[in-house]
């Protein structure tokens, strides 16, 4: 029988006190999930854990995780230039072995069902946990959680709330949670250099397919101001289909155009091997590689253990 391997990857709005960040990826830890990675922004102000398992011990971590988050985390005082409506913003799953998409929209449902009934947190399905599947997570996540609180804006209340809810709107500190499942995504950032926000911001434009741009992709032009520095932030959806390397050779010429440069790049998260199919970590300027960041290696690795 093949295993079944469930991915989670949830964000969490903290990304500055290491603490919480900590006290957060511990409880996931203890959950029986093996915690593959995770990371911390300031300037995002976001937080990325990684775990994998059975789908009851990844399910079981993202509560732990979210409980956490609930307990220490008050959006009234978050601030950080990653759009965000929730403590817990995303929890997606992601079916690496033995599961199809349909399961892993099962796991996002059953969770969901508990941070609304156990936690008290409205939630938001997305991808293939919405009904119909294809929920879009940007028009989720429009106006950001200050919009949610005072009221839910028409047409956008949530698909679930806890019994007997109180509020006119989102949860006064932890807003709502998107719960989704999906495919492998990789998560990337591109550093660029020489160029303002409005130049970034045109290549974001140029790039994304919501404007026309390339299949799968979705970006954010970001200013980092703690380290004066800019991001094309990525999501490249479809992996299985558009090239990685294609992408940023893509962002990487109109940077150039623009009289900048690529300073380098990172991944959030696990590194899934297409990123690397037709190009070189040197050659994608890539920080902080090493094989153990290659979601295969891990999973085989993984289920060799169990």
């Amino acid at each position: 029988m093949t295993a079944q391997v469930l991915e989670a990857v949830p964000n969490f709005s903290e990304g500055r006190d290491l603490a919480i960040v900590k006290a957060i990826v511990e409880a996931m830890r203890q959950s029986g999930a093996e915690l593959l990675d995770w990371s911390a922004d300031p300037d995002h102000n976001r937080s990325v854990v990684t775990v994998i398992g059975t789908p009851a011990q990844v399910e079981a971590a993202a509560v732990a995780g979210a409980a956490v988050a609930l307990d220490r985390i008050d959006l009234r005082r978050h601030s950080g230039v990653h759009p965000r409506i929730g403590a817990i913003d995303v929890l997606p799953f992601v079916p690496l072995a033995g599961l199809s998409l349909a399961d892993a929209g099962q796991s996002a449902r059953r969770v969901g069902h508990r941070l609304a009934a156990e936690l008290g947190l409205p939630v938001y399905f997305y991808g293939h946990a919405s009904n119909p599947p294809g929920r879009n997570l940007a028009a989720l996540r429009s106006g950001g959680f200050e919009s949610l609180v005072p009221h839910w804006p028409a047409g956008r209340e949530p698909d679930l709330l806890p019994e007997n809810w109180p509020h006119p709107g989102a949860h006064p500190s932890a807003g709502a949670c998107v719960v989704g499942a999906r495919p492998v995504l990789l998560a990337w950032n591109v550093w660029v250099a020489g160029l303002t926000l409005q130049q970034a911001r045109s290549i974001v434009r140029a790039i994304r397919e919501a404007s026309g741009g390339l299949r799968g992709v979705r970006a954010l032009a970001l200013e980092l101001p703690s380290r004066n520095a800019l991001q094309v932030s990525m999501n490249l959806e479809d992996v299985e289909n558009a090239s990685p390397s294609e992408v940023f050779r893509a962002v990487r010429e109109k940077v150039e155009a623009e009289g900048g440069d690529v300073v380098k790049t990172e991944v959030i998260g696990m590194i899934p091997d297409q990123l690397l199919e037709s190009t070189s970590p040197d050659e994608l300027k890539l920080e902080n590689f090493t094989a153990d960041r290659m979601l295969s290696r891990r999973l085989a690795q993984h289920v060799a253990k169990r």
